[in-house]
């Protein structure tokens, strides 16, 4: 697969920390190859992450980010120091770098802290070995027992070539902890998916999300039966008269409110949204988020963050129906802000609520990001198809296939 090919959001993303000085920017350049960072005797010099794409071998593609460095002075400087933590949200292997002829600082501890609660993979990289007497090469009593270390000099480009092979022992497996659907049914149940054919749905196409249950539905070996919402009525008609009960029905939340009221309590019923918030690990927390709805005064400030920027219509879901929906659910009037694409605030706080798209345009790490951010500052978050549930009074059927997170309702 050439370069063009491997989209950002499926990369590992590899962030090299450490204090002014340590040599950062140098051993980033010894490890790739080639000039990527900026490297200058004069501390200090990163003042953003700097993010490069590149084939790292044996690592395939990745995603290289430089950050500034953590231990910088001033009110640009926290700002500097904020930044480099925030990297941490997209991390996938975090490699810290510090001056081997100073050995480790209380930063540096922080943010090693800071990998263990968030749960990054990490290595410890000791610079200036050629500095340093062998014998004094020894690695802190302060570390945790199972820390990856070594030391290197990035200027003589000693043990360079294994601490590339130690950065590619670190990557992650990629797995889901849940899969879209295949664990709540069973082969040969019949699944009904429901899809309105809205003026906004693609001309002669459906949406990710639909277009990859029914994959899921193919592979578990069970059978999708794929309607408009004005159909479900007669179709479900149809199969339980001939004593055909679907296992589940899933529905655009958009029409949630119909589909409801046609579906028979006895079968189980959700949304694209919710289980695809399960599959991208954010359910949880969305439905936390939904508490913070019914808080809301006017004048507070929510904004509206969509994945992808798509042709806004008139009556778009996101700038206007969702604004409206929740003026009318809670009687207030908040100020409502939107961001779209790949622009997402670095500073939620002024926020009491933030309302995600479903993010099928983002990929797994981008969405769990932005959702860390939020948790990180405090600041309530949830998704479109589940404040459409719960404006509509379903969140709670919709939940139905979850009593674990059904119990996490206010």
């Amino acid at each position: 697969m050439g370069m063009n090919q491997t989209p950002a959001s499926e990369r590992v993303h590899i962030s090299f920390f450490g204090k002014r000085n340590a040599g950062k920017s140098s051993v980033i350049n010894a490890v790739t190859g080639q000039n990527l960072s900026i490297v200058s005797e004069v501390k200090g010099t990163t003042t953003d992450p700097v993010y490069k794409t590149m084939e790292l071998l044996p690592l395939g593609p990745v995603m290289v980010i430089d950050t500034p460095g953590i231990d910088d002075e001033g009110t640009l400087g926290s700002l500097r120091v904020k930044k480099s933590y925030q990297v941490l949200n997209k991390t996938d292997i975090a490699v810290l770098v510090i001056d081997g002829t100073a050995g480790m600082s209380g930063e540096d501890e922080a943010l090693i802290l800071r990998f263990r609660q968030k749960e990054i993979p990490y290595l410890l990289v000791f610079n200036k070995a050629d500095l340093v007497p062998e014998e004094k090469q020894l690695l802190p009593d302060s570390l945790p027992e199972k820390s990856d270390s070594i030391w290197v000099s990035a200027t003589s480009g000693m043990h360079i070539y294994e601490l590339k092979e130690k950065i590619a022992s670190l990557k992650p497996e990629d797995t889901h902890r849940f899969p879209i659907i295949g664990d709540l049914i069973d082969p040969l149940d019949p699944v009904i998916l429901v899809v309105p054919i809205d003026k906004a749905a693609p001309k002669g196409r459906l949406i990710l999300p639909q277009q990859q249950t029914i994959r899921a539905i193919l592979e578990k070996g069970a059978s999708s039966i794929v309607v408009r919402d004005t159909e479900l009525k007669p179709v479900l008609d149809r199969l339980m008269n001939a004593g055909i009960r679907p296992r589940m029905v899933v529905t655009d939340s958009q029409a949630f409110a119909r589909v409801s009221r046609d579906v028979p309590p006895e079968v189980t019923l959700t949304s694209f949204s919710i289980l695809f918030a399960r599959y991208k690990g954010s359910l949880e927390s969305s439905i936390r988020g939904i508490a913070a709805l019914s808080r809301l005064k006017t004048g507070d400030r929510v904004l509206i963050a969509e994945g992808c920027t798509h042709h806004r219509q008139c009556d778009d879901i996101g700038t206007f129906k969702i604004p409206g929906w929740i003026r009318e659910y809670t009687g207030q009037d908040p100020v409502f802000e939107f961001t779209s694409g790949t622009e997402f605030p670095e500073d939620i706080t002024p926020y009491k609520l933030v309302v995600h798209c479903g993010g099928c345009m983002l990929n797994e790490r981008e969405m769990r990001y932005r959702i860390a951010c939020c948790d990180d500052q405090n600041v309530p978050v949830t998704n479109y198809g589940i404040l459409i549930a719960q404006v509509t009074g379903i969140l709670k059927r919709s939940l139905e296939p979850f009593p674990d997170i059904l119990k996490l309702l206010p």
